[in-house]
């Protein structure tokens, strides 16, 4: 679905006429291109008082290409770096010139112990957010407050979520702003998260928190290609025929992984579309039937799957004292029960292989809630509740199981809402407009990728930090 208002903006005369009344002027967001590099240009690093991540940070910095500037606050950074073989220099207002905008802004807050030592935090975005190039990344680093020794070190890096969500809504031109927790001991396994907040496959994350824990120790060592770290995988995706499910199973082929589509006999003409450039293989069925685990689990028979992703979802929206109790029961057997039973026959069978990933897609919905919509939204609602409750009991097999929440995102279901709130739900965030399908399968990507062992119970919106629920 196309958004007028974003292209017209965008275009010559439409930009000339924006500025000069003043409407607003959304970005068109810079994603994954293949013919683009993943990572390029500048990184301005600032510390707090003794940071603990630098270290893990200048590896990451090196392996992706990116260049570095330190702020004055990080004066451990440049003999970190120079230690990784990577060019640095002092981060200067001048590099904010038209050939040296800055790509991401990285912060270290681990060390900060006190909320008096959040001045640091201050000095380094007052200097630098304009430096910021459009479309460009900020990502803070602290401990999970949780943790934490004391109090005042909680109160202290709890506040990071208030800075983080803020830096998000004011920064604009489509530039994103996210917090990663990371766990001590955790130090070493944040690289798959922070080349996910760094690159163009976040473009529609932002005001989001993520916690990173001390991963369960695997019997060998996962190896992996950075380029295709699903190589080998088997991924079963349901609801694949088209839309978001469609963009989910191209996404995870593209990291390397043999996608399994499920999808309604009716629709078995475009899963078999979809499926086919894929080299994948195309299932029929229908998750609601009570028979259908069991189908499924035979159909993988001894090869199992590692990655399971409930996508497969539909709505029928009414005020809850005109709906129909059909209407009631249909929505949340297919967008939550069915992913209870699917679960507990492929876990009772062993079809999900240890180490595996279960991802879930839940809704902004399921967060905030939405008039006409009691019955999806407490579905999707369900949905983050069977993650944060499944997240103990699966960690003994090293599964993880995480959620995404969509915003609004541009598909043939969102087509069908009446123009005045489909318009009200493209600008409230702080991208001013809509998502698209590639945004929640890259982020869905991300959660299966075997460097997120530590990621678990957790729901990242894709919302572009919509303004509701937020």
């Amino acid at each position: 679905m196309k958004d007028t208002y974003l292209n017209f903006v965008n275009s010559p005369f439409g930009a000339r006429l924006v500025r000069s009344i003043g409407l607003p002027k959304p970005e068109v967001l810079r994603r994954q291109r293949a013919d683009r590099p993943e990572f390029d240009g500048l990184v301005a690093i600032g510390a707090g008082r003794e940071p603990h991540l630098l270290d893990a940070l200048a590896g990451v910095i090196a392996r992706s290409g990116f260049t570095s500037v330190a702020h004055e606050s990080a004066g451990l950074w440049i003999p970190l770096a120079t230690r990784h073989g990577l060019m640095t220099g002092r981060f200067e207002p001048a590099e904010a010139g038209p050939h040296g905008r800055v790509a991401a802004l990285l912060f270290d807050a681990s060390g900060i112990q006190d909320s008096s030592q959040l001045d640091s935090v201050f000095a380094f975005f007052h200097d630098t957010l304009r430096s910021l190039d459009t479309c460009g990344r900020i990502v803070v680093l602290g401990r999970p407050p949780e943790a934490c020794a004391s109090p005042r070190q909680w109160t202290a890096q709890r506040a990071l979520e208030g800075l983080t969500r803020s830096l998000g809504k004011e920064a604009r031109r489509g530039i994103t702003a996210n917090l990663l927790y990371v766990a001590q001991g955790a130090e070493h396994e944040a690289e798959a998260t922070l080349r996910f907040f760094l690159s163009p496959r976040s473009a529609y994350v932002s005001g989001q928190v993520v916690r990173i824990a001390a991963a369960p120790a695997a019997p060998a060592a996962a190896t992996f290609a950075w380029s295709q770290p699903l190589g080998g995988k088997r991924a079963l995706v349901t609801g694949a025929a088209r839309g978001i499910g469609a963009a989910i199973a191209n996404a995870l082929a593209a990291e390397g992984a043999h996608v399994i589509g499920i999808d309604i006999p009716s629709a078995r003409e475009a899963l078999e579309a979809t499926l086919r450039p894929l080299s994948g293989t195309a299932l029929a069925f229908d998750i609601a039937a009570a028979e259908t685990p069991a189908q499924i689990a035979a159909a993988l028979d001894e090869s199992g799957v590692d990655i399971v992703v409930h996508n497969a979802g539909i709505t029928k929206d009414k005020t809850i004292a005109r709906m129909t109790e059909a209407a009631w029961h249909s929505v949340l057997d297919i967008n939550l029960s069915a992913q209870e039973r699917l679960d507990d026959a492929l876990l009772a069978a062993g079809t999900l292989r240890d180490g595996g990933r279960i991802v879930s897609v839940s809704s902004i919905s399921g967060i905030a809630g939405n008039m006409g919509q009691t019955n999806y939204a407490t579905s999707k609602a369900g949905v983050i509740g069977r993650v944060q409750s499944m997240a103990a009991q699966l960690a003994a097999r090293r599964i993880t199981i995480n959620a995404v929440a969509p915003g609004f995102i541009e598909t043939q279901m969102t087509a069908k809402i009446p123009l005045t709130i489909r318009e009200a739900g493209r600008r409230m965030n702080s991208m001013s407009q809509g998502g698209q399908p590639v945004d929640v399968a890259q982020t869905i990507a991300w959660l299966t990728h075997p460097g997120c062992a530590g990621i678990t119970g957790q729901v990242v919106r894709v919302c572009g930090q919509s303004l509701i629920g937020a």
